[in-house]
């Protein structure tokens, strides 16, 4: 909203929490607020943000080391809220936490989280806002049991529910990517769908019915992977 750009990097030197208990190899991811110069306007590490919000506690660094999980958060995306409704502030951010299966609503100008969302995901990447009330996020269903397709959830703030949209039709298509991945909800009601490790994307119209699949294959018949594919529908941006 204010032009400037949000990524997922890593604390270098690291945040005070890891610094304390002299872990040099923990990843400490942050989100890095930037303009369009490549000034760096913002930069918070989110074992801190966790901690100081009381989410885990201060020992979770060295907890997490000690289990040999040197990189216990894995920051996979990071979506801003572009303007001010009932359930969020212009200006927030929603980021997705991988290997906590947690998506953190977080208000950088308070550092305050307003709200941390768990539940039927697990190692889940790519949170959009959808609407007023709704997020939707990518799971990538990666629980012990229960886990044979991928899935598109949509979060309600109102309701504080969950539903799975498209859900048939992505088990049909036999739909799984353990890692990365991310869905697209189009301005029309149909949804695109990257299986990233399988390097294919589909297209389901509003109705559920397929459009279209692409697979990144060569003469050769080996596949790639793909990621981060977008369908742009901007039509100052085509």
């Amino acid at each position: 909203h204010d032009e400037n750009i949000w990524v997922g990097s890593h604390m270098n030197p690291k945040s005070k929490y890891v610094i304390k208990y002299h872990l040099k190899d923990f990843e400490d991811d942050s989100i890095i607020k930037i303009n369009t110069d490549g000034k760096i306007l913002f930069n918070k590490s989110v074992t801190e943000i966790l901690i100081e919000n009381n989410i885990i506690s201060d020992n979770f660094a060295l907890n997490s080391y000690l289990s040999k999980e040197k990189d216990p958060l894995h920051i996979n995306d990071i979506e801003p809220a572009f303007s001010d409704t009932k359930y969020w502030k212009k200006g927030d951010v929603f980021i997705s936490i991988r290997n906590q299966s947690s998506i953190t609503h977080y208000r950088p100008s308070t550092n305050e989280v307003i709200n941390y969302i768990t539940g039927p995901f697990a190692q889940q990447h790519d949170v959009d806002i959808i609407s007023e009330k709704e997020i939707s996020i990518f799971n990538n269903n990666n629980f012990l049991v229960d886990n044979e397709h991928s899935e598109i959830l949509i979060y309600n703030f109102e309701t504080k529910q969950f539903k799975k949209i498209f859900n048939d039709q992505l088990k049909k298509e036999n739909f799984k990517t353990y890692s990365s991945g991310m869905s697209q909800i189009l301005n029309d009601g149909a949804l695109m769908v990257e299986e990233e490790n399988h390097g294919r994307i589909i297209l389901f119209n509003s109705m559920g019915k397929k459009e279209w699949e692409f697979v990144n294959k060569d003469k050769n018949g080996n596949i790639g992977e793909i990621s981060w594919c977008r369908i742009i529908e901007d039509k100052l941006f085509i």
